[in-house]
């Protein structure tokens, strides 16, 4: 129900939604992420393997930490530069926006006023920490379902050729405990597709891309914006080409994690922060134009005309001095172009 005062308007269930619907999808997305990533519950699918097979041979290049791009700098990188992005780009159009194209403040129950400006950066880095979860989620359900090796797998596994039995490189192996390697790190490089890190590190450049194209339109920065577009993707794409590089990911690993976590991203700014656009004021109705002919002529109303019938009848009637001549008005509907009245003058 709106409000009286200009630019405010009240609703009763935006904190009962917010409270026991969206926070509750969202505590359930993060358990759900936990579960697949710290817990067992979702057993690893065990893939078989081909002897000495040259794919999977490449040697083990150390644990993740010592990685180019370690996790913990992918990880800070996709929390702290969208944050920041978002932050500065609402803050900015805040303030530089004129004062009637702002959304409406939000009353709850008569007591809580929620700010436009707050509303819009909850929403936007609330939809973002969601997507960061669902992509996780996603990444790990695909490790967790096709068990996809690494190419360092063998280097890891360490099988027992003899005791496998394996004459030929064709012979291919089933058996769950033909590994005699760590059973953590074999665990690991059983988890290859698709790229995590791939997945989330394109998230975060193209929610922070487009979030910088359709909100950012100040005069100056056709550069500017096209440089810092191409910057974030550069180094969403360098992690994914360094995973390859060390052997910790195939090419089709790396690509499957872009299309997820893009499609991830283009998917939630689209459909449900509405490509970050400010809410617009319903437009004010316009006086009604004055028709204008089909010729597109200036009109102009017709004037009373007597009408040459009746003034004869009345002359010729024996009680003509009884009765006035009638004028027949013009109906104020009716209108002609001033060109015919020029010429009928």
């Amino acid at each position: 129900m709106a409000d009286e005062k200009v630019g405010v308007k009240s609703s009763s269930s935006i904190v009962p939604c917010f409270l026991f619907v969206e926070l509750v999808i969202m505590a359930g997305t993060v358990l759900l992420a936990y579960y697949f990533e710290y817990t067992d519950t979702f057993p690893v699918h065990v893939q078989g393997f081909f002897c000495y097979d040259r794919a999977f041979s490449k040697p083990y290049p150390g644990p993740e930490d010592r990685s180019l791009v370690p996790p913990v700098l992918v990880y800070s990188l996709i929390t702290a530069i969208p944050t920041l992005t978002i932050l500065t780009g609402e803050l900015t159009a805040f303030f530089l926006k004129a004062e009637g194209s702002h959304e409406k403040t939000i009353v709850a129950a008569d007591c809580c006023f929620f700010n436009p400006l707050l509303r819009r950066i909850i929403r936007f880095l609330g939809v973002y920490s969601f997507g960061l979860f669902t992509t996780t989620i996603f990444a790990n359900a695909g490790q967790v379902v096709t068990g996809n090796q690494t190419p360092h797998f063998l280097s890891t596994c360490r099988p027992n050729y003899t005791a496998l039995g394996c004459q030929s490189a064709m012979q291919y192996i089933t058996e769950r405990r033909a590994c005699t390697g760590n059973p953590l790190l074999v665990l690991s490089a059983r988890k290859s597709f698709p790229s995590k890190d791939a997945a989330l590190s394109v998230y975060s450049a193209v929610y922070t891309v487009m979030y910088v194209t359709l909100v950012c339109r100040t005069k100056g920065t056709r550069l500017a914006k096209p440089t810092l577009c191409l910057a974030l993707l550069s180094m969403a794409v360098l992690v994914g080409v360094v995973r390859v590089a060390e052997y910790r990911n195939h090419w089709a690993d790396v690509l499957a994690g872009y299309f997820t976590g893009a499609a991830i991203a283009i998917f939630l700014v689209t459909c449900v922060v509405s490509s970050f656009q400010w809410a617009r004021p319903p437009p004010v109705p316009g006086r009604p134009q004055r028709p204008e002919s089909v010729l597109g002529m200036p009109m102009m109303p017709l004037p009373c005309v007597e009408s040459p019938l009746e003034k004869l009848g009345i002359r010729d009637s024996p009680r003509s001095h009884d009765h006035q001549p009638y004028r027949f008005p013009a109906p104020p509907d009716v209108l002609m172009p001033s060109r015919f009245i020029s010429s009928a003058v």
